[in-house]
This record gives structure tokens, sequence and C-alpha cells, in this order.
């Protein structure tokens, strides 16, 4: 038996600067052979332009797995007496209760300075906290020193945004994951990663590509391919499925040959379909009907500890237990960081119970109430999520074969047909403006 205590996670989104942003590495010469090399990959960067960097809460009392907690921490703030309100607000130089600020594209939240009109609570958002973790966030944009407006602007039933994982390249780990939530770039362990929508315009328009790239794939690989597999969501499905990690960024091979990247497409709508959850009409990850997990002994209303039992393959939580649950689930990491235990460190002390067992200060301290049942449900999903990903890894090694073995489509191609370098314009967010903006104070923003 295997048993391994959580960490729980802590520090999430608290009033920290930013890293400075690592340069983009200098594109190296073609590979001699044409054969997969560092100088064969492409950057990420150069095939999805436009990228935002992470989002900056601030605060950590803004996000969190309950909504109901959030509301109760906006209530207790809103109600607080000035001196209260300014300690609990945990201002920084960004952001205190006296600030106004534009209004969150798409969102109703006030703009006067929180001190003297508050206003009702907004409806907290679902996002992805960090890989594979869905939480909660407050959008309101006085209580966030980083939101990227940008980012909501695009945000609708059709997006999807690929989000960069920090981790070095013998890390076994994903490169990227794809959501339909907006995501926050928080990492796990390491420098947060780069934030990539496939769209630059809400509806599903202008894609997030170099331009020409469809274009050139389409006519080196159309042959054979299917009618589907050079739009902007099958480009989505090989990068997800092909790319790999580094210090720099994810690195991008493309293949020359159409049977590679049939294949390869087909396996990234795969792992696409399991990390979106069933959203946008999809059908919800479930494993066979003899490995699905399911809860054995329920679980406490505050669990501290979280065990696994490889020989029962269960995993105890405090005292509920829940199997099966194979050990690839238990596993499975991010930056080499377990998924599983991330996500239950930060339940746990949502429930009252900090990093290091003490109790948490301020707004923070308003948490659940107990074990919703909701978090049952969510961990049962992501234990069939992290099995599931695990089970392509034959398929994905197929692939790493299959492009060692053959040619790719190499930077130099790509500079020939005028693909790279993009053009500085694909780098900056598109003008989206379909109507006014609320500014600070509720002027109109003119942008």
């Amino acid at each position: 038996m295997t048993a391994h205590g959580t960490a729980a996670a802590g520090g999430d989104g608290t009033a920290r600067s930013s890293p400075p942003e690592t340069p983009r590495p200098p594109e190296g010469p073609p590979s001699r052979d044409g054969h997969l090399s560092p100088d064969g990959l492409l950057s990420l960067d150069d095939l999805m332009p436009w990228s935002v960097r992470p989002l900056r809460t601030g605060r950590a009392w803004v996000s969190g797995p309950d909504p109901v907690a959030l509301r109760a921490r906006w209530e207790r703030l809103a109600a607080a007496e000035p001196a209260d309100q300014e300690r609990l607000f945990a201002p920084s130089r960004s952001r205190t209760p006296h600030t106004s600020v534009a209004a969150l594209p798409g969102r109703s939240a006030g703009t006067g300075r929180f001190a003297r009109t508050p206003g009702p609570c907004p409806d907290p958002v679902r996002i992805l906290h960090g890989p594979y973790d869905e939480q909660w966030l407050l959008p309101d944009h006085r209580l966030i020193d980083a939101a990227r407006p940008e980012l909501w602007r695009v945000a609708d039933g059709r997006q999807l945004f690929a989000v960069e994982h920090s981790s070095a390249p013998e890390d076994s780990g994903p490169a990227l994951s794809v959501t339909a939530l907006l995501p926050d770039g928080h990492s796990p362990a390491g420098r947060p990663g780069r934030i990539r929508p496939l769209y630059r315009r809400p509806g599903g328009s202008e894609p997030n590509l170099a331009p020409g790239l469809t274009d050139l794939l389409r006519e080196r690989l159309g042959g054979a391919a299917e009618p589907d597999a050079f739009t902007p969501e099958a480009v989505l499905a090989w990068v997800l499925a092909a790319a790999r990690p580094s210090a720099t960024g994810p690195r991008v091979p493309l293949p020359a040959d159409a049977e590679v990247w049939s294949s390869g497409v087909a396996l990234g709508r795969e792992l696409m379909r399991l990390q979106l959850r069933g959203a946008r009409g999809g059908e919800r990850p479930r494993l066979p009907g003899g490995r699905r997990p399911y809860v054995r002994a329920a679980l406490p209303a505050r669990p501290t500890e979280l065990v696994h039992e490889a020989g029962d393959e269960a995993l105890v939580v405090g005292d509920g237990r829940i199997s099966p649950v194979p050990a690839a689930a238990w596993e499975f990491t991010v930056g080499g960081v377990r998924v599983l235990e991330l996500w239950f460190g930060r339940r746990a002390a949502a429930t009252g119970r900090g990093p290091d067992g003490v109790a948490p200060d301020g707004l923070d301290a308003v948490g659940a109430r107990g074990w919703p049942r909701e978090w049952t449900s969510e961990l049962l999903e992501l234990i069939t999520v992290l099995a599931l990903l695990d089970g392509t890894a034959g398929p994905r090694t197929e692939l790493r074969a299959a492009l060692e073995a053959g040619e790719l489509i190499g930077p130099a191609e790509l500079r020939a047909a005028g693909v790279l370098p993009a053009p500085s314009s694909a780098r900056r967010p598109a003008s989206v403006l379909g109507h006014q903006e609320e500014g600070p104070e509720g002027q109109f923003a003119l942008l």
C-alpha cells in the first residue's frame, strides 16, 4: 500500500508582482534531415501569435471552490466599517476600496469606488483555476488587480482557450490544456504559462493562427485528410496532441505526412473532449461500467487528509472512501505536482484548514460550511478525466514515434511560404467593441 498525505495549496492569487516575461527564443535553422529535432520544432508563439498573460487577482478571497462562500465574503466586506473594510479588502498598489475602474466586458458590476458604493454582489462565474480545477470568481474589476479584459471580450460559447503549462522538457506531463471556461492561467508549480484564445473575435471569428497556416497545411496535407482536418479547432487539436513542453513555452512539430496529421488531429480531439467535460454540447467523460469510481463511504464534512491505497485502488478522504481510483489517476501530475492532491488541498483549505493546519485570516476565513455534495461529484469526474487522459499515453507515444521517423514541415518552409514571421498585428488583440463599455465612475470608456 502506498499512502501520501495531502499538501494543501496556499497563496493562490496573492498580491505578488508578476514575474518578468521570458523573451521568445530565436528561431533556429531547420533540421538538415527533416527529422524531429529541437531545430525542427516550431514555437507555439509563432503558430498562435496572440497570447495573454495570466490573471492576477491580487487577493485570494475573490476566488475559490465555493460560490456561496464568495457571496458571504462580499456581504461581509460591503457591510464593514471603513477601517475594517480597508483591512479585509487586502489592498495592493493596483486596487484599494477607493479605486474606480472600468467594468469588466459583459459584466454589470459597479465602476464607482467600492468604499462608497459597493452595489449588489455579482454572480460568481465559473473559471479554470490552473489545470483541471474548475472554481469560481467574483467578476468585479474593482477587486482584481489584472483581470485581462481582452480575454473577457472574446469569451463566449464558441471560444476555446489553450493554457500553457510551465514544465521542463523531461516532465512527462502535458505541455498545455484546453478549456471552454475563462482560465486564470495559474500554475501549480513554476512560472505561470500564457493563455491563447483560439479566436480573436467573438462568435468564432478570426482564428488566432499565423496567417496562411491553414492554407499551407491544406495544400501540403489535404490529399488524404478529412475535409474538416484543417479547421481552427483541428489545428488546436493537433497542438494539444503533439506539443512538447520546454522552459520557454510549448514547441510543436508539424508533420509532412497527411496520415500522421490525421491521426494526431483525431487524438487531439479526444483529448479536447475529455478536458472540456461536456461543454458546448459534448459528452461528459465516463469510464467503462466496471471502472467507474463510486463513493463507498460518505465523505466527512471537513476532511483533512487524502490517501491513496494502491492495492485496493481506493481514495481515502478522511473517513470517506472512493473506489476504484486507478494509480494512474492518483499519479497524474502537471509541473511535478499531483493534480488530485492539489485539488483536494484547496478544498480542505476552503473548509477552514490552511496549508499548515493554521486557520486562515480575514475574508479567507469565510469558507465553505462543510464539504458540499457538488465537490464529491466534481472529484468523481476529475478522477475519471485523469484516468482517461492517462489512457491516451499509448496513442501519444505512437504519434511521437511517427513524428521522429518522418519528415517535418520546418521553419524554413513556413518562412518561404510567408507564414512566418507572423505580422505584429497578429500578436495584438483585435478591435472587438460592438458596444460601449462603462468606464470608471459610470463614464463610458473611450477605446
